[in-house]
């Protein structure tokens, strides 16, 4: 099994004609995922990598039922509208690579989110990914292989290079979920560890953290609490100045809050390993799966 995406996913792309939508439509094809609707509005009855483009949501779900996730590639302006036509239209899963889309925007697409009942992973995020079975997102597929540690991250390319020490440790990964860095965010932490806690497959989760927020600290609470598996985490930005943003929008140290230090002891208090670079992150893995 996996979280979120297997290869039952029937993906929707939402700006598949633009240059990012049409890049990764072609690499998530190559991946294996099964994409079989794009929406860009004007551009109806065109098609990006043989996969047929559509002026809207509901005019894709009409020809294509099936369609049970969504990614968006919509420039920031345009991405909250395109969020909701895609939960108005109830897929229950919709990943937002879309950067820079203002905090206020978001606010009130969280909370609308709220009473449609569907799932929102980003924005700014790099997606999910179930190795071996389906990539929603941007990626690099090659980096991860099948197996029993689910990932999830707010970081994109922290989340490639520790993928990549356990894979070369010869771990594989059941799940992987960049949840995004922006301050307002569809899903957090929690939210994705529940998904793990009922997956039997997941044996043990690694959390990517950064500096800013108490999220992490949550993550701890759950953790030590819930999940019933073991968990590993790394957090980027123990060298990070107060009060200067690292990065994401997210990632910016309050006073005292928020910094590498508090995170990692809020972790390590509740048992939690945390790793001080990304290859320590395999040796941990390694020796919490040996039998």
């Amino acid at each position: 099994m996996a979280i979120l995406v297997d290869s039952n996913t029937r993906l929707l792309v939402q700006g598949i004609t633009g240059s990012e939508g049409s890049f990764h439509t072609k690499r998530m094809l190559e991946y294996g995922t099964k994409v079989v609707a794009g929406v860009t509005p004007g551009k109806g009855g065109q098609e990006v990598e043989g996969v047929p483009v559509y002026d809207s949501v509901d005019e894709a779900l009409r020809e294509h039922p099936k369609i049970n996730a969504s990614i968006v590639f919509v420039p920031a302006r345009f991405a909250p509208d395109a969020i909701l036509e895609a939960a108005d239209a109830r897929i229950p899963l919709i990943v937002t690579i879309t950067e820079g889309i203002p905090v206020h925007e978001m606010l009130r697409v969280y909370h609308l989110l709220k009473l449609y009942g569907v799932r929102l992973i980003g924005p700014n995020c790099p997606g999910v990914i179930s190795p071996g079975k389906c990539k929603v997102g941007i990626m690099p597929g090659e980096v991860f292989t099948p197996g029993p540690v689910g990932i999830v991250s707010r970081s994109g390319t922290l989340t490639y290079e520790i993928a990549s020490h356990l894979s070369r440790a010869g771990i594989g990964q059941s799940t992987v979920v960049g949840i995004g860095g922006d301050p307002i965010i569809g899903s957090s932490f929690v939210d994705i560890l529940e998904l793990f806690a009922r997956d039997p497959v997941t044996e043990l989760v690694v959390l990517v953290g950064e500096i800013g927020g108490t999220a992490e600290e949550e993550a701890a609470r759950f953790a030590a609490e819930r999940l019933g598996k073991p968990m590993v985490a790394y957090i980027a930005g123990f060298s990070a100045p107060p009060g200067k943003r690292m990065g994401h929008a997210g990632a910016i140290i309050s006073g005292s809050e928020g910094t590498a230090e508090a995170k990692a002891k809020a972790l390590e208090s509740r048992g939690i390993p945390v790793a001080r670079t990304p290859a320590q992150v395999a040796e941990l893995v390694t020796r919490l799966l040996k039998p």
